[in-house]
């Protein structure tokens, strides 16, 4: 001990017991001496189960950054930033730093007089920001609610998702802006206000405290609160191309963007550059100056003050607009003519990606022309397609080849553009049976539901983190099932719940009933169990996985249509038939048995719910819960992330323990592997299999990915947000990647990921401070959170 205080302390506190002139300021005002001790048991305290952390190291470096007259809130804050620090060296750093704050947290809160969960929520409803129906059901439940708290759960964060959830998630005052609830209240206020009875919500209250699932951000914003909008995605279909109509479509954007909601907004409607208006006899100026004002708008509505709006725009490639469209997000150009704030996504049909592959022409139309080819899908668009290219109908024509690199050199420029297919995601969508059309997804392509011009498809998410149900023996499907059953009824109470920002939503979601439900912490999964992402074994249990949760839903929705009936619109749909989604795949199942038994009861009761699964981007709840985002594998074992709440170093703990087991987690290492940006490829003396199970984002096959994804497909009722990878892109790598997913049978993809060109300067390893050199990653799109 004394050796170690003589590496790290400054001389005027090398001895523990020594006393010093440097002062501290406490809560009350006074003043007392630093007493390095003193600092030591505090950190002490926090260091239960945590082999690998120095309780006095993080102690003296904390005093050695100490002025004197320093307040013991700053003394807490500069513990907690130096044991953060230390991530880089070992993992179970940022553990330590996370139990510091929540010690912070649990101050802050107590200095307010709250010392259980039921003062906490009285207080948030003395201050205006707890609803009447949540103060009314803690009330009538105080003491199970109050004895149900569990301290303890909080010592599994981690800092980053402790600090997300304290600086963006817990209540606070409006004017003070002191938190008035802890981590454990705010997973109990949740659970309260998405259950039914004490029993859910203490059920619930059980998965979201061991971080096994969480909802989307929307739920858990706004849950409990006096404005719950709790819904996370919103579809509107084109506006009718009328001026009207569309400023109308624009208060609708608005409205839903103030209550956190991420829009998706088709475009195909609205008549193209140069087509005539007969009310003025003039001609129009096409699609982008509607775009440029709905650019404006996004931006302004900044949800809540909590985060940027966030939308994206879909648009058919027959539009003659598309080339115009491709150009919204360049960096260059008239920026009269760009739009930085919109999301662009393409809403293709099969037709184009034939005549792609035929190098055939390719015929652009005026919507006010065709209006029809909106609602048409499958063969019956083809058919009126290319009845208007025998009319003559088209305004022009082009190689198809050459608007499709166009549209790849906007992936590869932009990330964006995103390749989304609409046939696939209407053949099997179990809405339209009916007659309707689902005419585009959601911001983060993972939501595809039936719109018109009456209804504004809506849909509330959670996701399960996968890597909570994993053993080192194997995965554990009996409770991710279990899981499944408890959470189900919860998604679908938010449909009754919610605050519905315009009337359209509200017809919609209540009588389709659509829930997405999807999971996190795959690559999590993999590490676990040493399965490289690309290995046949990954696929299978990844579809296993699928399976699983596709099964249990369609179980737990069945029994709530038992209790209280299936949603309005059962009739309209496949499952009405017994029509499984898998089997429009022509998909094997694990467990025929259960299936057969299962479409018996849904023919007998129906379901209460139309669509189950979709898998969203997770970026900022995975973070909270401390595990890989949604499917994706990592782009980085070592990176800082800048986010809404600091700059946080990001370490892959699995490649830490397996280097600590193998004795080859060291310094130089640690070094190499900065310099390496995050990647162990190459670095010498690392065993062939952890280059092999540790490779990134950018060293794994993107055909794997997309395997992976199409294999998974069969059992995803709605879609999944798929991001791609590709370090350095070009049009032909692109061309072969989006074609291999589309002839995969994929629904939707998302964005296409690139790294930049230069990296930063490195010249002597010595140069590296802790953040210095270390692949950064924004959380992006931070906009994108609402689906999080």
């Amino acid at each position: 001990m004394d050796r170690l205080l003589e590496r790290e302390a400054p001389a005027a506190s090398r001895d523990a017991s020594a006393p010093t002139t440097m002062k501290v300021r406490k809560r009350n005002g006074d003043l007392e001496p630093v007493d390095l001790n003193k600092i030591v048991r505090a950190i002490g305290r926090s260091c239960h189960d945590l082999p690998h952390v120095d309780a006095i190291r993080v102690a003296t470096r904390t005093i050695s950054g100490l002025f004197d007259g320093a307040t013991t809130k700053e003394l807490d804050a500069l513990s907690i930033q130096t044991a953060s620090s230390l991530t880089t060296e070992e993992p179970q750093y940022s553990q330590l730093a996370a139990r510091l704050l929540a010690t912070c947290i649990d101050k802050e809160v107590e200095n307010q007089g709250i010392h259980s969960f039921s003062q906490s929520i009285r207080a948030g409803y003395d201050l205006g920001l707890v609803g009447d129906r949540l103060l009314a059901f803690t009330e009538a439940h105080r003491r199970k609610l109050d004895d149900a708290v569990d301290p303890e759960r909080t010592d599994a964060f981690e800092y980053f998702g402790l600090r997300t959830l304290y600086d963006r998630y817990l209540l606070k005052h409006p004017e003070a802006r002191a938190v008035i609830e802890t981590p454990q209240y705010f997973f109990l206020r949740i659970a309260c206000a998405l259950a039914a009875s004490i029993h859910e919500a203490l059920t619930l209250y059980g998965l979201l405290s061991r971080l096994e699932y969480l909802p989307s951000s929307p739920t858990l914003f706004n849950a409990g609160t006096c404005r719950e909008q709790l819904s996370s995605c919103f579809l509107l279909d084109s506006p009718a191309d009328d001026l009207a109509a569309i400023y109308d479509r624009y208060k609708d954007v608005a409205l839903l963007s103030k209550w956190s909601g991420g829009i998706g907004l088709a475009f195909h409607r609205i008549r193209s550059r140069g087509s005539l208006i007969q009310g003025t006899n003039g001609h129009s100026n096409g699609i982008v100056p509607w775009l440029k004002t709905l650019d404006a708008s996004v931006a302004a509505v900044n949800q809540g003050g909590k985060r940027k709006g966030a939308a994206c725009i879909y648009l058919e490639p027959w539009h003659a607009d598309v080339e115009a469209f491709l150009e919204l997000r360049d960096n260059t150009g008239d920026e009269a003519q760009r739009t930085h704030n919109l999301n662009l996504a393409h809403w293709i049909p099969d037709l184009f990606m034939r005549r792609v592959e035929a190098d055939g022409a390719w015929s652009l139309f005026d919507p006010k022309v065709v209006p029809h080819l909106c609602d048409l899908w499958g063969e019956a668009f083809e058919q009126a397609y290319e009845a208007a290219e025998k009319e003559g109908l088209f305004q022009r024509q082009v190689k198809a080849r050459d608007l499709y690199a166009r549209m790849m050199r906007t992936l590869a420029q932009t990330g964006n553009g995103w390749m989304c297919f609409k046939d696939a995601s209407n053949r099997n969508c179990n809405q339209t049976a009916g007659g309707g059309t689902v005419h585009l997804s959601n911001l983060c392509t993972e939501i595809l539901e039936v719109t018109d011009g009456a209804e504004t498809a809506v849909c509330n998410l959670g996701s399960i983190n996968l890597a909570r149900h994993v053993t080192p023996e194997g995965f554990d499907f009996e409770r991710l099932a279990a899981t499944v059953a408890q959470v189900v009824p919860s998604l679908d109470r938010v449909i009754d719940l919610n605050l519905y920002p315009i009337p359209g939503t509200a017809a919609s979601n209540h009588r389709w009933r659509p829930i997405g439900l999807g999971f996190m912490g795959l690559q999590d999964v993999f590490f676990t169990l040493g399965l490289p992402f690309d290995a046949p074994e990954a696929q299978a249990l990844s579809t296993r996985i699928a399976e699983t949760i596709q099964l249990a839903a369609l179980e737990a929705s069945c029994t709530l249509a038992e209790q209280h009936g299936a949603h309005p619109a059962f009739a309209e749909t496949r499952l009405s038939k017994g029509a499984f989604h898998h089997e429009g795949f022509g998909a094997t199942v694990s467990e025929p048995e259960r299936w057969e038994a299962l479409r018996a009861r849904i023919l007998q009761h129906g379901v209460r719910n139309s669509l189950m699964i979709a898998i969203a981007p997770t970026a900022t709840i995975a973070s909270i819960v401390g595990c890989g985002e949604c499917i994706e594998p990592q782009v980085s074992n070592l990176y800082k992330r800048e986010t809404l709440s600091g700059d946080f170093i990001q370490v892959n703990r699995h490649l830490v323990k397996a280097l600590q087991e193998r004795g080859l987690w060291t310094e130089a290492f640690r070094n190499r592997l900065k310099q390496n940006e995050g990647s162990v490829q190459g670095i010498e003396g690392i065993p062939a299999d952890l280059q092999t199970l540790y490779r990134t984002a950018w060293e794994l096959p993107m055909r794997a990915l997309i395997d992976l994804a199409a294999a998974r497909m069969p059992f995803i009722d709605q879609s999944q947000s798929l991001n791609l990878f590709v370090e350095s892109p070009s049009i032909p790598k692109l061309s072969s990647m989006y074609f291999h997913a589309w002839k995969q049978g994929l629904k939707t993809t998302y964005y296409l990921r690139s790294r930049p060109a230069t990296r930063i300067a490195k010249t002597t390893v010595a140069a590296f401070t802790e953040a210095e050199g270390i692949a950064c990653s924004l959380e992006n799109p931070e906009a994108c959170e609402a689906c999080q």
